[in-house]
């Protein structure tokens, strides 16, 4: 099955547990466990000493809110991206939230996950 075939809402389900399991292990710094469902070439790709650093110097990265405003979705090709509106705790403002999901030998799993 191909991910964009899903309807909006099957998708959502899906996407907001992996959003907060990102922030929730953003916030508490646990590279292993933020990494556990990218697909696997993202997961090559991911410098962990550069993940690492992110980690323990960004300020947004460690105090993102819990609560995320789900934005829509885009599809295309064999992916979708899920977009949120994401606050931090110590920081005001709002920022734009994206996450990237397709299948992997029949899984869904994390192609790319950023906040600009």
């Amino acid at each position: 099955m191909n991910i964009i075939e899903r309807t909006d809402e099957e998708i959502q389900a899906i996407a907001n547990p992996l959003w907060r399991e990102l922030v929730k292990n953003s916030n508490e710094g646990r590279y292993g466990e933020f990494v556990k469902n990218f697909a696997n070439s993202l997961a090559l790709a991911m410098d962990q000493v550069e993940a690492g650093r992110q980690f323990a110097s960004s300020e947004l990265a460690r105090n993102l809110a819990d609560d995320a405003d789900y934005l829509g979705i885009i599809r295309r090709g064999e992916h979708v991206t899920v977009l949120y509106r994401q606050r931090c705790t110590t920081k005001q403002g709002e920022w734009l939230g994206r996450l990237v999901l397709g299948y992997e030998n029949e899984e869904v799993r994390i192609f790319g996950a950023s906040i600009f």
